[in-house]
């Protein structure tokens, strides 16, 4: 029987693959750490850290299930820091016939492994990873003849042909397909607030050898006690404890900030659903089944806001990625150019909104999605930050930011870098929206209620500007069409004073 050469990339540690159901003396499963996968952009060291235990452990399993493994440390002598000159080495030592992969959720080794292929002189077959519910043009093919993307109307095909939340003639269970209304609330202080589930694992060993190969990073760790799930026995507990512990009160929270509780509600699932521990559709049966075992005491709004950002948002967003790239990491919309402020990389930024989600992202690898699309995000976007920058930054700083579902997010829902393809209007906001989410206005140094003047919130000229500036490209947004109406009802001088103080923030932005 022919000897065949299967790689695993990093983020394809699904056990349940098919690869998987037998064993076989005659293949061999290489996963390797090469430094490629650390250089392409400057990444969080919890990042790094995350990935390699995740895949030494998934190896081990591998091994232990009496699969033929070869693992290359990043340091091992033989490792040749490359994909190509590993691949082909290791066929020549064991006299390999045939290569095989699974389809990468990345375009950039999607393009990679193809041309690996076609330069090896063995047989070569490439797999789905059987993790999505969807396959990667399915969202192309649903929106083929159709003027635009809209997500809403993929959720509701998604929930009929799945059978999520839908009674037996396909129509929603609480009568509505979407509770987004009633996923705004601030935080009240009426439900308890619980700290997410995590695990004590000691990487001081990994920190060193991170630091030994001169591998640049940033961020904070805890070598003794790293948090985040990296098995997938840590991954279903940390599912199961989301369900019975958090659940019950996330959709009333879930675009809720706070001081003192940076992940409220929110299942910080993601690191371990990208990376294949787990698959959505054991995440969504595990809470269908907790909803129906409550007798409806969980809100179908917390679940229905939760399954949408699984089988919805995510799998739209894989779905454009494959539909848009290459052509859609380079758009610039607003052809701006600003680079980052120097305190995405340090955190000292003295506006309490972005001070606490920085850090929060330094600090944690982590920020949930309103901390980065409408503090983070909508920063960025008002000060001009060239987009190819914050994709960047987002991509390296959080654990759980794979380019499929980081690119989409940043460059077009939260950038508007894309012209409208993923969202059909710039999310933008001023400090009114910050504080009627968060309380993180309380005793910033900014004063919130001030559109101009002394020590006003920088959000709120930022705010205005924008619109002002960008008028030849979205006053003909329908969308957006009343923000134009205020901005005739405004007296020059206050447009005047609004564009001065939003220029001089842009021009001291490393002191804001």
């Amino acid at each position: 029987m022919s000897k065949t050469l299967r790689l695993i990339l990093g983020d394809q540690l699904n056990i349940n693959h098919s690869w998987f159901k037998e064993n076989n003396a005659n293949i061999t499963y290489l996963m390797v750490e090469v430094n490629q996968e650390q250089e392409y952009v400057k990444h969080h060291i919890q990042k790094i850290v995350g990935f390699f235990i995740a895949m030494r452990s998934f190896a081990d399993n591998l091994n232990e299930l009496g699969h033929q493994v070869v693992y290359l440390k990043l340091d091992d002598l033989y490792n040749k820091q490359s994909f190509e000159a590993n691949i082909k080495q290791l066929i020549k030592k064991l006299k390999i016939q045939k290569f095989e992969y699974q389809l990468p959720d990345e375009y950039r080794l999607d393009v990679q492994l193809k041309e690996i292929c076609e330069n090896l002189e063995i047989a070569t077959k490439s797999f789905d990873t059987e993790h999505f519910f969807t396959k990667r043009e399915d969202v192309l093919a649903f929106f083929s003849g159709k003027r635009q993307y809209l997500m809403e109307n993929f959720y509701r095909d998604m929930r009929k042909k799945h059978k999520i939340l839908v009674d037996e003639d396909l129509k929603p269970i609480g009568e509505k397909w979407n509770f987004d209304h009633e996923n705004r609330k601030k935080y009240d202080g009426k439900a308890p607030l619980k700290f997410p589930l995590t695990f004590k694992k000691d990487v001081s060993e990994i920190v060193k050898l991170l630091n030994d190969n001169g591998i640049k990073y940033f961020g904070t760790i805890n070598e003794k006690a790293f948090g985040h799930p990296t098995t997938r026995g840590e991954a279903l507990k940390v599912l199961t404890y989301f369900c019975k512990e958090l659940l019950p009160n996330f959709g009333k929270y879930e675009d809720a900030m706070l001081k003192e509780h940076h992940t409220l509600f929110h299942s910080c699932l993601s690191f371990a659903l990208n990376i294949k521990l787990i698959s959505p559709k054991e995440v969504v049966t595990e809470v269908l089944k907790t909803y129906k075992q409550s007798e409806n005491t969980i809100d179908i709004a917390n679940v229905e806001g939760f399954i949408r950002q699984v089988i919805g948002w995510r799998e739209y967003m894989r779905g454009i990625y494959w539909a848009e790239m290459p052509s859609f990491a380079d758009t610039n919309f607003f052809n701006y150019k600003a680079a980052l402020p120097t305190w995405f990389w340090d955190g000292k930024v003295k506006m309490n909104c972005l001070n606490h989600c920085i850090n929060n992202s330094l600090n944690n690898a982590y920020a949930h999605h309103i901390q980065r699309l409408m503090v983070i995000g909508n920063f960025t976007l008002l000060a001009g930050i060239n987009p190819t920058e914050v994709d960047e930054w987002y991509l390296g700083v959080y654990i759980d930011a794979m380019e499929w579902v980081q690119i989409t997010n940043t460059h077009g829902m939260s950038q508007f870098a894309d012209g409208g393809i993923v969202g059909s209007k710039p999310y933008v906001a001023s400090a009114n929206y910050i504080n009627k989410m968060s309380n993180y206005c309380e005793g910033c140094s900014y004063k919130k209620d001030l559109r101009y003047g002394d020590n006003s919130c920088p959000l709120n000229s930022l705010y205005w500007n924008f619109y002002i500036e960008n008028e030849h490209l979205l006053a003909k947004n329908p969308r957006i069409g009343m923000m134009y109406q205020l901005i005739k009802k405004m007296e020059a001088p206050e447009k005047e004073a609004i564009k001065k103080l939003a220029n001089f923030y842009l021009n001291n932005i490393n002191k804001l």
